[in-house]
């Protein structure tokens, strides 16, 4: 058994991506983000599907064919589809934000 919250280091200079689960054409990890964000001209364009979930924090997601701007809450979560460009524009500096991201 392991918990989500646990072995987040103190210092977080960079996002921190931890692999929980890969399994065949599944991939489940937690990322944890501490007032990170993508550059402007930085886009995740993946050949995967991706949900997500933000377990803990705030953020704002950009996703850019819609050039929509989206506040996530704690317990929201979307799904991302096959290559839909997206980028994270903010999320909460003093706290961690803590992400549930499931790839598939």
């Amino acid at each position: 058994m392991k918990n989500i919250f646990a072995d987040i280091p103190g210092q977080l200079p960079e996002e921190l991506f931890t692999t929980l689960l890969q399994h065949k054409n599944l991939k489940i990890e937690r990322i944890v983000s501490r007032g990170h964000a993508n550059a402007d001209d930085q886009w995740y364009d993946q050949e995967h599907d991706e949900w997500v979930l933000l377990v803990q924090g705030e953020a704002i997601l950009e996703l850019a064919e819609q050039r929509q701007l989206i506040k996530l809450q704690a317990g929201d979560y979307l799904l991302i589809p096959t290559g839909c460009k997206h980028r994270v524009e903010w999320t909460r500096p003093e706290i961690d934000n803590i992400w549930l991201a499931i790839h598939f």
